[in-house]
């Protein structure tokens, strides 16, 4: 009996040695693999982000430079091209006027401006302006009366810089009418400059 008393300290002692050593064994290990440094999370992080928004840390797919790339490809637009435009002032290119008047209107003068800017930038570019007259009054005095609509336009285009060798003039009288008729309706969008373009 003494020496099973004996024996029992002695092998609890060993077990419990042997216990702390496994528990130091594994509390290393975990040590060793331990958090995710600093690096590591970033690269997580990048690798992350690539695959979410499916472009590389250097942003050459996609983004602006390929926007930027885009439009260098373009260049700038033509005289043709912005000639052939639909829209803005450019489009614009029938002026009104008021029985018998070769006044013209401020919404007419900004629209000329524009156009003789236009012109002025581009030496390629010239212009021929039509003056136009409705049916009323002889054949002479409408023909004289599209001449001094022609030259108010003239005069615009001329201040905007445009040269005398850019714009021509020329009256029609009552002999091309835009739109046929014998009222107001018609007479209005007969009395009129029409700016007609050529690029050389």
């Amino acid at each position: 009996m003494k020496s099973i008393r004996q024996i029992k300290p002695w092998l609890l002692a060993g077990c419990l040695a042997l216990f702390v050593s496994a528990c130091a064994t594994t509390q290393d290990e975990v040590i060793e693999d331990g958090p995710p440094t600093d690096d590591q999370t970033q690269l997580d992080g990048a690798v992350t982000q690539d695959d979410g928004s499916g472009a590389d840390a250097s942003g050459i797919d996609g983004g602006d430079d390929g926007g930027a790339t885009a439009i260098a490809d373009d260049g700038p637009m033509t005289a043709m091209e912005m000639l052939e435009k639909t829209e803005g002032a450019l489009a614009n290119r029938s002026i009104y006027f008021e029985f018998d008047s070769a006044k013209l209107t401020s919404e007419s003068i900004e629209i000329l401006e524009i156009h003789g800017n236009f012109i002025a930038g581009n030496g390629e570019v010239a212009v021929r302006l039509e003056g136009h007259a409705d049916e009323r009054g002889s054949r002479e005095y409408n023909i004289a009366l599209g001449d001094r609509r022609a030259q108010s336009v003239r005069r615009v285009l001329l201040f905007q810089g445009a040269s005398t060798d850019q714009v021509e003039t020329v009256s029609y009288g009552e002999e091309q009418p835009a739109v046929m008729g014998h009222n107001e309706q018609a007479w209005s969008k007969n009395r009129r400059v029409e700016l007609i373009y050529t690029v050389n």
